[in-house]
């Protein structure tokens, strides 16, 4: 006999039919769903023997009930349930309690009734909830506030969108316009050579265009603005990023080489066809045993008097030019670094225009090149091997601007030091390190405006039995993506602010901005290759399909965190730019400004570091930017300070300088860390302080606090070893971290579409 039958001879047991559907609904009895349940009933007197013996047979593990019993089950239960009553606070017995009394004529048991407080107790003693009974019945009427979550934005994209471009609207909406063209469609082949050819063809379309030589000067069919060369180049990084870093390779590196290394007579000669692309090139400086130690280069560049030429050589095959840039393929010319050898003096390392190919694209005599192959990305870049043998070149191929040999053979140069020529001549090309972060920024960019428009129509889970949410209303989600919004966009005015700095830089600040430029470029490229794996992964195996693209982006730009500079060597050359600093201004101290000093750090210690500071949990606090600046400051200054005395220490002790740098090697990349987040807070900061439309100034400081407590909380470890927080206040500011990213979620998607990256380039159709 069913329970359905026995219910209609014993209407009290109609009490347990809600428990049972539920318990049931997932088709296993739990060992602890079962042991409750039948002390339970063994417990009831107010069951009869036969009652109790009908109940413990609906709790057979291996026999439950069947899919119609299961549906005749809900049907009963809905005879006293409607859909209007959504929202009843109600527990599972008291509806069974309905039931029983619908059951019973409309009459109340009263044996059932005065079992009542046991039986909720039983209830909750299974973990259910009985706000949520009523949907146990009718799932799809459950409204939970995760399900109303939805995309609305707070602000006008297209100001937003305005505020990114800056001053670079115009070129940017131009270089948007032409990848969007038919011609610049992705290709798929497995053919190395045809991918090459294509990026090549798309390159001469940039250079057609005059992208190319938009940073030269209009003399030599330039456009003189560099500015608009770094926004090309973070634009076009919205599209296929072998094109580029091809476009980097042959206008950047090997085009600025000749611009700020040479001089008029190189100008006239090369500008306007390496420009046009007429003459593809490469920028020879990374060998296989020097890679980012430049000064330790060993091809060496011979004066020759009697012809007045240089003779380039690879003396062994730790000095052959690797992983060149155009060299496999298209370039026939390279800019080589190599040591300037006058009168069997080494003057350390020079800059050569080097031919490696003729017109027809055979290569030269005393010339070897290999192929580097397939890569882990950036297939369409024709990487490759040079090796010189012999190579004679006259004169004139030196680039002179910083080093020149004299009519009677004397080596000459404005710059007496070799070290000093070297960094003076490597600083003119700091903008590669400009032009790289701002690649991986957009690359960044791209991936997350495909995972979270993804995030904003893929649905998956949801209450039991209920409707589907979109998986970016899932706090875990917000969490894995908003933080790199706000990262990007936090990077994206640094960035600015960097190129800004460069464009106007002076003689008295290029270190600076070397150093700073090194910090970025590492951190933002470090981020980027964090940004698009957490978009793979949260795009789930949609990721790691190509058609989607974010294999190519992660590939691509993999290489971002070496290239330019390794990251971690970076770092360090940032921590020894602010060591230096920090010893200038104490040398320039006198007593009175010692202190000075001495009497800020006291004022940090009772402004911030008092027991009511170290605490405080309030939500204007934590999202005071003033808090922000002064915890990222303080952490820059102490880890700094904290560094030279490592040092200083080691040096007293009588350790070499060498052994006391590298013994404080992890120290130092700290240091550059701590100075280049407080330059993107500050960056940020200005930014919205700056903005006047209400709407997005709002969401900016969202994504502007959203920043600084993140970082914050990377580094809480710091904080609370050093006392500036407690862990009451670190608890606290994770909670900020998910209300933001709660916050931020409804504006989300047009935050990605303000970046403004044509539907093509991103040829993804989940972000679509």
């Amino acid at each position: 006999m069913s329970l359905i039958q026995h219910l209609k001879s014993k209407p009290r047991l109609n009490a347990f039919l809600p428990v049972l559907y539920v318990v049931w609904s997932d088709s296993v009895l739990s060992p602890p769903e079962l042991r409750v349940l039948t002390d339970f009933i063994n417990s009831q007197s107010w069951l009869a023997s036969d009652e109790k013996q009908v109940l413990l047979g609906q709790l057979d593990p291996a026999s439950p009930p069947s899919p119609n019993e299961f549906k005749d089950w809900l049907t009963e239960i809905r005879t006293v349930l409607s859909p209007e009553s959504s929202g009843e606070r109600i527990s599972l017995f008291d509806i069974g309690i309905r039931l029983a009394k619908l059951r019973n004529g409309g009459t109340d048991d009263k044996a059932l009734l005065s079992a009542r407080e046991s039986l909720v107790g039983v209830e909750k003693a299974l973990g259910f909830i009985d706000s949520e009974s009523f949907y146990h019945f009718y799932p799809q009427s459950r409204s939970t506030i995760t399900a109303q979550r939805s995309t609305v934005g707070s602000f006008d994209v297209t100001r937003m969108a305005t505020l990114l471009d800056g001053p670079n609207a115009v070129i940017n909406r131009r270089v948007k316009e032409l990848i969007s063209r038919p011609e610049f469609r992705y290709i798929e082949t497995a053919e190395l050579n045809v991918y090459r050819e294509k990026v090549l063809e798309w390159c001469k379309i940039l250079a057609g265009e005059g992208l190319g030589a938009i940073g030269y000067p209009k003399e030599y069919g330039g456009g003189s603005d560099m500015a608009a060369y770094f926004a090309v180049m973070g634009t076009l990084s919205f599209h296929d990023l072998s094109m580029v870093i091809k476009f980097g390779v042959q206008f950047g590196l090997f085009g600025m080489s000749v611009y700020f290394l040479g001089t008029e007579k190189h100008h006239k000669k090369y500008l306007r066809d390496i420009g046009a692309l007429d003459l593809p090139g490469c920028f020879a400086m990374t060998e296989t045993g020097h890679g980012s130690n430049v000064r330790g280069i060993e091809t060496t560049a011979i004066y020759n008097h009697d012809s007045r030429s240089f003779v380039i050589n690879t003396p062994n095959p730790a000095a052959q030019k690797e992983f060149i840039g155009n060299a496999a393929r298209h370039g026939r010319m390279a800019t080589v670094f190599a040591k300037m050898i006058v009168d069997d003096r080494d003057y350390g390392v020079g800059a050569f225009l080097v031919p490696i190919r003729d017109n027809s694209g055979n290569v030269l005599p005393g010339v070897t090149i290999r192929d580097c192959g397939w890569k882990m990305g950036l297939n369409g870049v024709d990487n490759g091997v040079i090796l010189f043998h012999n190579v004679t070149i006259p004169y004139d191929n030196l680039l002179d601007r910083f080093a020149r040999v004299t009519e009677d053979g004397k080596f000459d140069s404005p710059i007496a030091s070799d070290n000093r020529r070297f960094f003076t001549m490597l600083g003119t090309l700091v903008g590669g390190r400009i032009g790289i972060p701002r690649s991986g920024n957009s690359a960044s960019k791209a991936g997350l405006t495909i995972a979270i428009r993804y995030g904003d129509k893929r649905r998956q889970f949801g209450p039991d039995d209920g409707p589907e949410i979109p998986i970016l209303n899932y706090r875990q989600h917000q969490r894995r993506l908003m933080p790199l919004l706000a990262n990007v966009y936090a990077l994206h005015f640094a960035l600015q602010h960097l190129t800004d700095r460069f464009l106007k830089r002076t003689d008295e600040d290029i270190q600076e901005i070397e150093a700073l430029a090194a910090g970025l470029k590492a951190l933002a490229t470090w981020n980027t290759t964090a940004t698009l794996q957490e978009c793979r992964e949260c795009c789930g195996g949609k990721g790691y399909l190509s058609e989607n693209r974010l294999d190519s982006l992660k590939n691509d730009t993999d290489i971002y965190t070496t290239f330019e500079g390794d990251n971690t060597v970076l770092m360090q050359l940032v921590a020894k730019s602010r060591l230096t600093e920090f010893r200038k201004e104490f040398s320039n101290m006198d007593m009175f400004g010692i202190l000075n000093y001495v009497a800020e750090q006291a004022k940090t210690t009772l402004t911030e570091r008092n027991p009511i500071v170290v605490r405080n949990t309030d939500e204007d606090h934590l999202l005071d930017s003033n808090f922000h600046l002064n915890a990222f400051r303080y952490r820059e200054r102490s880890i700094l300070t904290s560094a030279a005395k490592r040092i200083k220490r080691h040096l007293d002790d009588g350790m070499d300088s060498f052994d006391a740098f590298n013994v404080s090697q992890n120290h130092l990349v700290h240091v550059g860390f701590a100075y280049i987040e407080r330059i993107i807070l500050e960056q940020f900061i200005a930014q919205v302080e700056q903005v006047e439309d209400e709407g997005c100034a709002n969401v900016l400081r969202k994504l502007c606090q959203l920043y600084a407590l993140s970082t914050i909380e990377t580094h809480k470890g710091w904080y609370l070893e050093n006392g500036y927080m407690e862990g009451v206040k670190t608890k606290a500011i994770r909670k900020a971290l998910d209300q933001l990213c709660w916050e931020l979620r409804q504006d989300a998607v047009p935050l990605v579409d303000s970046f403004g990256i044509p539907d093509s380039c991103l040829a993804a159709p989940i972000a679509r």
